[in-house]
């Protein structure tokens, strides 16, 4: 396998509903293992996402979990996930998707350098940046 370099988000406690949800924005294959899968056996803990691996048709891949015990869930503004190419009508989906139930921080409309660009925060506090292509 090549080496590839994704995102990974870490959520508090809503990983499965997340997960599923990017499922539903871009499709694709979603394997998850809960902390009991793996022998927890904490009521509480056994039921949360250890591990969830989107992969995509359109070759993206998402990771994401549950925050372990042990560690701070601390979500913040020095990530955002980007979206990017020249199929219009696919990114405007995701747009779409994503945007809905969340906030929208810079509408998706063509800008000074040509592209179309919007970027907005969905449901689970996650950024993201939409840019679709424009033929130079």
């Amino acid at each position: 396998m090549p080496s590839r370099l994704n995102p990974y988000i870490s959520f508090d406690g809503n990983a499965r509903e997340a997960m599923e949800f990017y499922q539903g924005v871009f499709g694709g294959e979603l394997a998850m293992n809960t902390f009991g899968d793996f022998g927890t056996v904490d009521d509480d803990l056994a039921s949360k996402v250890m591990h969830a691996m989107l992969e995509t048709p359109s070759g993206f891949t998402l990771m994401g979990s549950d925050t372990a015990p042990g560690f701070e869930h601390n979500p913040g503004n020095n990530i955002t996930i980007s979206l990017s190419g020249d199929d219009g009508d696919e990114l405007r989906g995701y747009w779409d998707q994503l945007s809905e139930s969340g906030s929208v921080t810079m509408p998706l409309e063509k800008q000074m350098w040509g592209d179309e660009f919007g970027q907005c925060v969905d449901r689970y506090g996650i950024a993201w940046m939409v840019n679709i292509g424009q033929p130079r």
